[in-house]
């Protein structure tokens, strides 16, 4: 499992933590698990499933009702991520601010990362 000690690996906007409860609630649901997956343009897609209870393996973040767990091989991509809901008038969705992403593609559905070296040089530096 990767994380820092003491830093929550995502964080999530008021925005997100009622839509998110609102999901769970509608759905009787544990939670949201956030992934990744190849495929897009770019090489990389976020997922996002219910699950009806937490894999031992799950980084799980808590806020105000709201519950994230984190896939096991998304961990070192999503540390640092913003979850955010927003709603226009053309559109409405979970939006994901990620400092780990190096390019995304035009409709903004994939995304690439930097490299694991990038990133765990990154994280080293930042403890």
């Amino acid at each position: 499992m990767f994380s820092i000690p003491g830093k929550t690996p995502v964080t999530i906007t008021p925005a997100a933590v009622q839509q998110i409860s609102k999901l769970m609630d509608r759905e009787n649901r544990h939670g949201l698990r956030i992934g990744v997956k190849k495929g897009g343009c770019a090489g990389m897609e976020y997922t996002m499933d219910y699950v009806d209870e937490a894999d031992p393996n799950d980084e799980v973040v808590e806020q105000d009702g709201a519950r994230v767990l984190i896939a096991p091989m998304a961990q070192m991509f999503l540390f640092g991520t913003e979850i955010d809901y927003e709603t226009s008038l053309l559109e409405s969705g979970f939006k994901f601010r990620n400092p780990n992403v190096a390019d995304a593609c035009g409709c903004g559905e994939s995304i690439k990362f930097k490299d694991i070296e990038e990133l765990e040089a990154e994280r080293a530096a930042g403890e």
